[in-house]
């Protein structure tokens, strides 16, 4: 029998395109390419009887073209404070070898590039999220304000990481990658924050 699981939690993502990413809605990536950091901070999280409280993970993604139409490169980061199992629970929920929503993402990667262990810092104050990965990444995004001061929202597009959460549209203040080969540095571009919540089929 397949593991039962549920994780929940927070997300927030940062690209180099503009706002708002023309991805979600199955267009081409603004400048030809997309180079993406994504981060998951878990509330809660069981898998099977092993706890994912307050863990962290991100995944780097670099897609060539169209997300739905090349095949991506992507890199997997799980929070170093975790043991191994917890480990191993992380790696599977979040390269979708475990099913749920993340499963649906497999057929579109062409090459993992790896999974690492690292410290992974992950903040959320206000219309602000930001993390921290070791010396490989950071980066920084903050809502922007919608009407009457509250949040601009995107709900329901059609290709998204977080299905049933409505994603705040925010800009980056700076998001940095460098490992594995690639190399990316921009600001003022693209992100989106929301809730998120995965669980087992």
């Amino acid at each position: 029998m397949p593991t039962s699981w549920k994780v929940a939690g927070s997300y927030f993502e940062a690209c180099n395109c503009d706002l708002a990413c023309p991805c979600i809605f199955l267009s081409p990536p603004t400048s030809g390419d997309c180079t993406l950091l994504v981060a998951w901070h878990i509330d809660q999280g069981r898998f099977g009887q092993v706890n994912l409280d307050g863990f962290n993970t991100a995944l780097a993604v670099y897609s060539p073209g169209h997300m739905q139409e090349v095949k991506w490169k992507v890199a997997l980061y799980v929070d170093e404070r975790a043991d191994q199992d917890q480990r191993d629970a992380l790696t599977q929920i979040f390269s979708g070898q475990a099913g749920g929503h993340l499963a649906g993402v497999v057929p579109l990667i062409g090459e993992v590039l790896g999974v690492k262990t690292a410290p992974i810092e992950y903040r959320s104050e206000g219309k602000r999220r930001s993390l921290r990965l070791g010396d490989v990444a950071d980066a920084e995004i903050e809502g922007l304000p919608g009407q009457d001061g509250g949040d601009a929202t995107i709900a329901g597009p059609p290709f998204t990481l977080v299905p049933a959460f409505p994603a705040v549209v925010a800009k980056s203040k700076q998001m940095r990658f460098s490992d594995y080969g690639l190399k990316w540095e921009v600001s003022k571009k693209n992100g989106f924050f929301s809730p998120f919540a995965y669980q087992s089929e």
